[in-house]
């Protein structure tokens, strides 16, 4: 049996790991260009590490993540050992899972913010810069939920009710979804960055397994106003998609549509994640709903002596 086969398996019985590193996940996103290295201990999964192995218009390889996959990256077997005998644990399977990888020329994954200690891949030469997502942590209490909103989010979602009177629908059409969320690119006089069939695939597979939905805000005329698109595991929903009319954007749609997210969120798993956002008015945004500014690493390494000439050369031109 292979590691990836392996890994399926292990992923249907193991709840700790996130969302974007199971394996349906990846399958959705990356199709058969995934892969992972597991350490095992008496025939058990203990640490693994998956990754899509890419080779560039130039020829270098490189080990990254899935377009639209917030953080992928090390998950290892929780520990009851004593503090530092976890520390010591975690330097030997993360070294020891990134030995296991294939050759190539250039590493870069974000990491979940569970795992805080990078350290040993540092003694190693790697390199590492903080992010940030905002998290609700707690969402037992809807009304302390709610409560911890800013004013003019509290302010939108009611105005989207009442002067409005926007319905919010669930899992409609997909196809109405993407135009919404295309538009927000067109706005910028850009290209949807990731295509149509991902979203859709992504879709396919959460419908399919209840860990996924959408939800449009319509008006009277059946006009669409905004969406919003989550997934969730037994931890966490994860914003992973947004959209709106530009036309239409003053209706507080999109905050109406989040807080729907939330309130399902709530009778599925415990946190909500809005998937961060180094974009200050976006980051703006998502501070408003009461999330909490929770760190997490970008770790990456250049491997090739030519490709870390390129980078410099391309970071002194900027």
């Amino acid at each position: 049996m292979t590691s990836k086969q392996k890994y399926r398996i292990h992923c249907e019985k193991e709840p700790t790991i996130p969302i974007f590193s199971q394996a349906w996940w990846l399958d959705a996103t990356a199709g058969d260009d995934w892969d992972v290295v597991i350490i095992e201990s008496s025939n058990e999964v203990i640490a693994s590490l998956p990754f899509i192995l890419n080779k560039g218009r130039l020829g270098f390889t490189t080990i990254t993540q899935p377009l639209l996959t917030q953080n992928l990256g090390p998950w290892f077997k929780e520990s009851t050992a004593k503090y530092s005998k976890q520390l010591g644990r975690e330097k030997d399977i993360l070294q020891e899972l990134f030995s296991k990888l294939p050759k190539h020329d250039y590493y870069h994954q974000n990491w979940h913010y569970n795992i805080t200690n990078w350290l040993p891949l540092y003694w190693k030469n790697f390199q590492q810069t903080t992010r940030y997502t905002y998290v609700i942590n707690d969402l037992s209490n809807l009304e302390k939920v709610w409560d911890s909103f800013e004013t003019n989010i509290r302010t939108d979602i009611k105005k989207a009710n009442k002067k409005f009177s926007l319905t919010v629908k669930q899992n409609t059409d997909i196809e109405d979804f993407i135009e919404l969320n295309e538009k927000v690119f067109n706005r910028q006089n850009k290209k949807l960055p990731y295509s149509k069939e991902l979203v859709r695939s992504i879709y396919r597979k959460s419908i399919d397994l209840n860990k996924g939905s959408f939800f449009i805000a319509y008006d009277y005329q059946d006009r669409k106003h905004a969406g919003v698109f989550i997934v969730w595991d037994k931890s966490s929903a994860y914003y992973i998609l947004g959209g709106g009319d530009p036309e239409l954007r003053n209706s507080g749609a999109t905050s109406l549509c989040l807080w729907e997210a939330i309130k399902l969120a709530s009778t599925v798993t415990k946190k909500f994640d809005f998937e961060g956002s180094m974009l200050e008015p976006v980051e703006r945004f998502f501070r408003a709903f009461g999330a909490i500014q929770t760190p997490y690493f970008s770790i990456s390494k250049t491997n090739s002596k030519v490709l870390r000439f390129l980078q410099t050369i391309r970071s002194i031109a900027k």
